[in-house]
């Protein structure tokens, strides 16, 4: 009942913020379809809200392929390729640049997960760069003095509280330091210069500021000087220079992670986080200092002929994912016309089934026991298929695994995130996906980037009628997530795929699908990307506004879905490894990255 109370809370204030006017949508280029202003409106899950559509072609390469959310991230990741580096260069030097060019979404500040497929050694590796609790926060981290927990979801996203320890330079280093090619330093050139010289701000990035995404943005400096000059949202078109960011990127190419956890950054950061005016936090140099990322195992199973790897714990994408794909296994989604009222109405069904389970079991796995392997079982995903009839199921409940005893998770995801698909010339496969949480993080900004709002990700409430859940706040514990960087590998072990998209907890949905209709479907990476989107995360089926998956809202009705149809902005950067040698590439119509390669 508690949790309750807060939930129709949260939504009340989600719809105070999203409901407001709107600003004027900017001109768009030609080619764009841009959302009718009636249409933009933010939701408790989809605080990043949709730009626009603009038609893409898919991008073929010989050699080596970088694809990014942003052309100028895509474009760095590329040039490092050319000059020799690794998928993991590339990847480092990517991530920099978004962190100038798509802040809302990722940056320095945020934390990440890394799969990684060394040709050379023939084997997977996953890196958690996943952000962590301060050492000092309890399980009633959000929580009142009378133990309650905030009227609004908003209250503990904004400000100094919901910062993690920022993980992702110490994942990029411990990635570069293993597989890297290049030097460190030379890494982040084009990012500095960019910093210095200015970037050009996108379209998207100036209609995000125009929606006020995050009144922590609007009411805290520097945040609200640097992307509201004037008191006016940043323009499409201007040159915006950021010269602390360029400093923060001189001291972590010449110092390495040390150079952000340490010194002038380090100190910017804790200033930030202790003394921000809203909700300040308790993050301390120590929780710094102690960070480290994490080589974890994959988590693989077969589907089909191929065999399709993710991240494990503390990430729930990979094990959801797989549940969806092991579930969908018991039924001949090839024989289904792409994206029919039958093939539909089943991705749902076995997305609420791995939804059930995902809330109830997974969370950080340092901390908690996770019955992943139980979970991956095929006889164990046979029976849960066998819970899908002709009719919506509703509410599916977690399956039973009696050593385990949880509540179910309670917190809203938010879908601010970006992902990165990278193969270099000597078949060596990067995907990584990365994320500062909300759109624009927690408001708070240190030395030119913005702060995550991860430990938000937690639980809001650490237990329901006196039964733990199992993402609950925990000092130095890593907050669930729903990345879901994957690769796909074909019958000879040798990966044809890699992907991953933003999207909060519709992440999970967003890749399934897309893995759906490049192994069951056998459409090209730009097809698959560009297909209309269904969800449904254990509630509502969400069809995507204006495309063709729309027309099916009455039909799955009448089979019983509660059916919404709304924007579904997911960010899907995906490169396939064809059978010839070359390499083909797709990013995501709804957002305004490429796919960049040599001819």
């Amino acid at each position: 009942m508690r949790y309750m109370l807060f939930f129709v809370l949260f939504v009340l204030s989600t719809a105070l913020f999203g409901c407001t006017e709107q600003a004027a949508q900017p001109e768009p280029k030609p080619e764009s379809k841009p959302v009718p202003k009636s249409e933009t409106v933010k939701t408790a899950a989809d605080p990043e809200a949709a730009t626009g559509f603009t038609e893409k072609s898919g991008v073929y390469a010989t050699q080596h392929m970088a694809a990014a959310a942003t052309p100028a991230a895509a474009k760095a990741g590329e040039q490092i390729l050319a000059a020799g580096g690794s998928a993991i260069d590339a990847g480092v030097a990517v991530q920099a640049m978004l962190g100038l060019t798509e802040p809302q979404s990722s940056g320095l500040g945020g934390g990440g997960f890394i799969l990684y497929w060394h040709a050379a050694d023939q084997k997977l590796y996953t890196i958690d760069a996943r952000e962590t609790a301060p050492l000092s926060a309890t399980p009633a981290l959000f929580l009142d003095a009378q133990g309650q927990p905030p009227e609004s979801f908003m209250d503990a996203v904004t400000g100094g509280r919901s910062v993690g320890t920022p993980g992702i330079v110490r994942g990029l280093e411990l990635a570069h330091t293993q597989w890297g090619k290049l030097p460190w330093q030379n890494l982040f050139a084009s990012s500095i210069d960019a910093a210095e010289n200015g970037f050009v701000v996108s379209q998207r990035l100036q209609r995000l500021l125009e929606l006020e995404l995050s009144p922590g943005l609007l009411a805290m400096a520097p945040g609200n000087s640097y992307f509201y000059p004037n008191g006016e949202p940043l323009k499409a078109g201007t040159v915006k220079k950021n010269p602390d960011y360029a400093q923060t990127l001189r001291l972590i190419a010449t110092n390495g992670a040390d150079g952000f956890y340490q010194g002038p950054v380090a100190d910017a950061i804790i200033d930030a986080v202790q003394n921000a005016p809203l909700n300040p936090g308790k993050l301390t140099h120590d929780d710094l200092m102690q960070y480290r990322a994490k080589m974890r195992e994959p988590v693989c199973a077969e589907y089909r002929v191929y065999e399709v790897c993710g991240m494990g714990p503390p990430s729930s994408g990979g094990v959801t994912v797989l549940q969806i794909l092991g579930i969908l296994e018991s039924f001949p989604v090839g024989q289904w016309a792409v994206n029919s009222e039958n093939a539909v109405h089943h991705f749902t069904q076995a997305s609420r089934l791995a939804f059930a389970d995902r809330n109830r079991y997974i969370a950080d796995n340092d901390f908690v026991d996770v019955p992943v392997a139980a979970m991956l079982d095929k006889s164990y995903l046979s029976e849960r298929a066998q819970l899908i009839s002709a009719r919506d199921m509703g509410a599916a409940e977690a399956g039973v695994f009696t050593q385990y005893s949880y509540a179910d998770d309670q917190s809203p995801e938010l879908p601010n995130t970006t992902h990165v698909s990278i193969v270099d010339a000597e078949g060596n496969v990067f995907s990584m996906t990365a994320s500062i949480e909300m759109g624009f993080g927690s408001g708070v900004m240190a030395a030119g980037f913005l702060l995550n709002n991860q430990l938000t990700d937690f639980s809001i409430v650490p237990e329901v009628d006196g039964q733990p859940v199992a993402n609950r706040v925990e000092p130095g514990k890593r907050p669930r997530s729903s990345m879901s960087p994957m690769i796909v590998f074909n019958d000879e072990g040798q990966p044809v795929h890699a992907l991953g998209s933003p999207g909060g907890a519709r992440i999970i949905d967003y890749v399934a699908q897309t893995l759906v209709a490049l192994l069951d479907w056998n459409l090209d990476m730009q097809a698959a990307i560009d297909l209309p989107h269904a969800t449904n995360l254990n509630g509502v089926t969400s069809l995507e506004r204006n495309t063709e998956v729309e027309g099916l809202a009455e039909a799955l009705r009448q089979r019983g879905h509660q059916v919404r149809v709304q924007d579904l902005n997911s960010g899907l950067h995906g490169i396939s490894l064809l059978s010839d040698g070359r390499l083909y590439g797709g990013a995501d119509p709804r957002r305004e990255g490429i796919a960049a390669g040599n001819k």
